[in-house]
């Protein structure tokens, strides 16, 4: 086996520049699929890390109808008794109340559509970042009678600034419309622009004062130590209280389901494509190789070399270009994402800024996991191996007597 591993060595660089292109189409191949897949990864570890970190959290908790329905009575009847649970659960890192509604934002110019939350501002600031995106102006602590924040998209729609007044018009307890005058302290801008001008944040006890008598919830958003504990924390809640619906993440969004789904496949999808062009590649290289050395190979067969070591030969030479150039790739490729992984990459330039309409950041950091190593290892060893089986079985036809007569 030596001796054939050092034949087919010296043999690939027979013809240095046949070789040499080959490995450089194969390094800038596995380079590229590394890179393309990392960053697909990065969008949608951002996407998956704003939606649970800045909105949803590991599992919320409703009215049985509120989501479809999102009518004001339908509020959580036990927040106290739900506190109490979540306050002596161990696999609860923190939770917030929010109160909800849909409204109708006034300015002096226009008016709009939205969504209200009314939070908690202690409480949801320990839950989620969000606050984390505001980018002028203060929190929803700030000193002022009916404080509100603002979508930075929602603020150019409505032409508001700071310190002005708009009017939130939305449904009491008893479907009567109310209006209620807010003062904008704040305004924030997340990864997402259509959020931004779809949603306005108030303090919680500001909104169900308006809605009720008393303090009403709608939502109660819980965040966990591990995640993969958020079906047995919704099973449990589901099964002891009652008339509530508690949910996951993954039940809440199916657009984070889908991505979440699809982010586990995008590596090897995208890889294949690349072992197609590259298959194409090693079984043209190693055609020419065998026709360029017909002589040779008969000769080698005429004085004892078996059809088996003459196949080995042949599979070596081409697992071993593939080889060496997948592991340089590799190792570029690596070296590349933990590189960008640090500093990010700025997409705007590119129409990356267009991404923010569906809710995906304009800079992104790649994420390459061991296991995208591993898959494009064996990819690249199995099509190696495959493209080589046709031009070995080329050669083991060959006829050592008709060879050496030529």
């Amino acid at each position: 086996m030596t001796i054939l591993l050092s034949i087919s060595w010296r043999n690939i660089w027979r013809h240095p520049a046949r070789s040499g292109v080959l490995l450089g189409a194969i390094i800038a191949g596995l380079w590229a699929g590394i890179m393309v897949s990392s960053l697909t990864n990065g969008w949608i570890q951002q996407r998956f890390d704003n939606l649970i970190q800045e909105e949803l959290a590991h599992v919320q908790i409703h009215h049985p109808e509120f989501l479809t329905e999102r009518e004001p009575w339908m509020h959580i009847d036990d927040t106290d008794e739900i506190s109490a649970f979540l306050e002596n659960d161990d696999r609860v890192s923190s939770f917030t109340v929010r109160t909800l509604s849909d409204a109708m934002i006034q300015s002096a110019l226009t008016s709009s559509g939205v969504q209200i939350r009314g939070v908690d501002p202690d409480r949801e600031r320990q839950t989620t970042t969000f606050h984390e995106n505001l980018i002028e102006g203060e929190y929803l602590d700030a000193e002022v009678r009916n404080p509100v924040l603002l979508g930075e998209r929602l603020v150019e729609k409505l032409n508001v600034d700071i310190g002005n007044r708009v009017v939130l018009s939305f449904q009491d307890l008893e479907n009567d419309i109310i209006s209620g005058a807010f003062n904008i302290t704040g305004i924030f801008k997340t990864a997402n622009a259509p959020y931004d001008e779809r949603h306005v944040f108030v303090r919680a006890e500001d909104l169900y004062t308006l809605i009720s008598d008393r303090p009403i919830h709608h939502e109660i958003a819980i965040m966990l130590h591990d995640q993969t504990e958020s079906d047995d924390l919704a099973a449990d809640l589901n099964q002891q209280i009652s008339g509530i619906t508690a949910e996951t993440w993954y039940d809440l969004s199916p657009e984070l389901k889908y991505i979440t789904d699809m982010g586990g496949s995008m590596t090897f999808y995208i890889m294949v494509v690349i072992m197609l062009a590259l298959a194409f590649g090693i079984l043209n290289t190693m055609l020419m190789a065998i026709f360029e050395r017909m002589r040779e190979l008969g000769m080698l067969m005429a004085i004892g070399m078996s059809k088996l070591r003459v196949f080995v030969m042949i599979m070596l030479e081409s697992v071993i270009l593939t080889l060496t150039g997948a592991s340089t790739g590799l190792v570029i490729a690596h070296l590349s994402v933990n590189y960008l992984g640090r500093i990010g990459l700025d997409m705007s330039g590119v129409g990356g800024e267009s991404m923010a309409e569906f809710g995906y950041d304009a800079v992104v950091y790649p994420i390459a996991g061991t296991n995208d190593y591993v898959t494009t290892i064996i990819l690249v060893v199995f099509t190696a191996i495959i493209a080589a089986v046709y031009p070995a079985i080329k050669a083991l036809r060959l006829n050592p007597a008709d060879v050496v007569r030529d």
